[in-house]
């Protein structure tokens, strides 16, 4: 069932954008930190928004790890570690479901101190096991744990958000 089609992607991308500007107005630069493929994707769609509406100066960069198993693999960012310090750091991700894959996104921010660390996602599940919220959020969803969300807003003709 389909969830969100492009254009209600794209007016939940404009709000984000206008809500993480409204919390970051005097920061001189905020870094969006994507999670993955699909994360870094939307990241980059948060970035484009964000540099048409402000004059802040935005750094994209993505956070790898296996959300499956995130202690088995070594999580890494496409930054240096102490460039996060003393900055604010929006982690985003597609769907933000049990909190665990955010959880463990944080790690590597763990080595320096960043300014504040925020979390912005496109679907935020309400099946959380681990201490993580999302500070912006597109869509909220009650969900079974036997469905799935599948976001598609890479390599495709229409984006869109599909509950299965």
């Amino acid at each position: 069932m389909k969830i969100l089609n492009q254009h209600q992607i794209e007016q939940k991308i404009r709000r984000l954008a206008i809500q993480i500007l409204e919390q970051n107005y005097d920061e001189p630069e905020v870094i969006l930190a994507g999670i993955n493929n699909n994360g870094f994707a939307f990241a980059g769609l948060l970035l484009q928004h964000l540099q048409q509406l402000s004059s802040i100066r935005f750094t994209l960069t993505r956070i790898r790890l296996n959300p499956a198993q995130p202690v088995a693999h070594p999580i890494t960012t496409e930054l240096p570690a102490e460039y996060f310090s003393g900055k604010v750091v929006i982690i985003v991700d597609d769907v933000a479901n049990t909190g665990r894959t955010v959880f463990y996104a944080c790690q590597p921010l763990m080595q320096v101190l960043p300014k504040k660390v925020e979390v912005a996602v496109l679907v935020d599940r309400k099946h959380k096991f681990f201490p993580m919220y999302a500070d912006y959020v597109g869509i909220s969803l009650n969900t079974t744990l036997m469905e799935d969300i599948d976001v598609q807003i890479r390599e495709v003709e229409e984006w869109a958000v599909y509950l299965q």
